[in-house]
């Protein structure tokens, strides 16, 4: 390709630590010139993004969803392409893109080069991929450790959410969708801009990451045992079949509450209720197989 791309890899990713040599040895395999930059923490990556945005062509990040919402304004504000190396836990992106989650064929699929435009969501001026959540989603984040990652992978989340759930109490809210307003009273909404979430759960079932809009999801449930459902139709985006969840999609949303609500982007707490959401079309070019 002869072209010159920043890498940057999240050690502290699930797989980060032994990912870098592997990385470089297939790219220069592709004849990518690469600057390597470490990073200590992710809120340096959008720093060193727009120190070196006149010398490359395109970043690569290595890492998990929370690595990637880290870096996207930054790579929205210099308009780079980015090459992924689905490194984390849930990679729920990589999954939406259907990049592999292996180091070679990750790389692979970058070297080749093939590009494609997607939309981002975007919350109180904070760019995301996948989805934007409030409630118990908020609860499992802030409980779910890094150590409780590395040790269960992508069984942690559920485990966690099975520890919270009990103590996670309903509260009220006013949705705006394109001009109609809904009261509810939930456990969690969630607004999705890609297909996969939370290790591997759909949004919604035909829910795309180029389709322009946002599904918005809210868990209305009054007794326990509707949980149990509620689990077996959330992993292939069939929870809108329930009467207890309601289910709307759009362009632009916005959520009120009585007090503020942590919002998370992409498994991270980012910002706070009132939120106001929207769809950005062709937001972003990524490496795709």
């Amino acid at each position: 390709m002869g072209k010159r791309a920043l890498l940057l890899i999240n050690r502290h990713s699930r797989k980060g630590e032994k990912s870098l040599p592997l990385a470089v040895e297939y790219f220069y395999s592709h004849d990518l010139e690469l600057i390597i930059k470490p990073v200590k923490h992710p809120d340096e990556l959008g720093i060193v993004v727009r120190e070196y945005q006149h010398q490359i062509d395109f970043v690569i990040v290595g890492g998990g969803d929370g690595t990637l919402n880290a870096i996207v304004d930054s790579l929205v504000a210099t308009n780079l392409p980015l090459g992924i190396l689905p490194l984390g836990t849930a990679n729920d992106l990589a999954r939406t893109l259907n990049i592999p989650l292996t180091m070679k064929e990750a790389c692979d699929v970058i070297g080749k080069g093939k590009l494609k435009s997607i939309d981002l969501g975007r919350v109180n001026g904070k760019y995301f991929f996948n989805v934007a959540s409030m409630g118990l989603s908020v609860d499992i984040t802030e409980k779910l450790s890094r150590g409780m990652k590395r040790r269960w992978g992508i069984l942690a989340y559920g485990i966690t959410a099975l520890q919270v759930i009990s103590s996670t109490r309903r509260f009220r809210a006013t949705i705006k969708v394109d001009g109609d307003v809904f009261h509810v009273k939930t456990i969690q909404i969630a607004i999705g801009n890609g297909l996969y979430y939370g290790g591997g759960m759909a949004i919604a079932e035909d829910a795309a990451i180029d389709d322009q809009r946002l599904d918005l999801y809210s868990i209305e449930l009054k007794h326990w045992w509707q949980i149990f459902p509620l689990i077996w139709g959330l992993p292939k985006g069939h929870h809108h079949q329930l009467d207890w969840v309601r289910s709307i999609e759009g362009k632009e949303i916005e959520i009120y509450t009585h007090k503020s609500y942590n919002i998370n982007t992409d498994g991270e707490i980012t910002t706070i209720t009132p939120a106001k959401f929207k769809v950005i079309p062709h937001a972003l070019n990524v490496f795709i197989p």
